[in-house]
């Protein structure tokens, strides 16, 4: 009984069409991954050095059902300006005070200081959510 050959003699005709097809997906997945190398890198770097403010809830207090004071330290470059926002939650996770804080331009680079936080119930904790830099900002 003798074995009946499903392909040809290699080398004889040639690279296969699968090889050739295997050749340009791993050119095409490489060349892929390049870019989006370079696009994560891109991004990171935007990310860095376009934050010309930056800030840090240092410590708050809950001095009673209605009030919290936050100890907020601020980076920033010396012409920025823009906004910081606050928020207090209750125990059950349930926001229950917010504040913007208004981030004057100044001529220093860190600013300290303490915010007082309205709420509708006690807050068991305070973060920051985020800082914004205003568009007209330069820096």
């Amino acid at each position: 009984m003798t074995a009946v050959r499903q392909s040809t003699p290699e080398g004889r005709y040639g690279r296969s069409a699968d090889e050739r097809a295997d050749r340009k997906i791993k050119i095409a997945g490489a060349v892929l991954g390049v870019l989006f190398l370079g696009m994560i890198g891109w991004f990171g770097y935007d990310y860095v050095t376009g934050q010309k403010i930056s800030a840090e809830v240092i410590k708050f207090d809950t001095v009673s059902d209605t009030e919290v004071k936050v100890h907020l330290e601020v980076r920033k470059d010396a012409d920025a300006t823009g906004t910081c926002t606050l928020r207090s939650m209750a125990e059950s996770g349930a926001e229950v005070g917010r504040r913007d804080v208004r981030i004057d331009e100044k001529a220093t680079a860190r600013l300290d200081e303490i915010y007082t936080v309205r709420t509708t119930a006690r807050a068991t904790s305070t973060e920051l959510t985020g800082c914004t830099v205003d568009s007209g900002s330069t820096g």
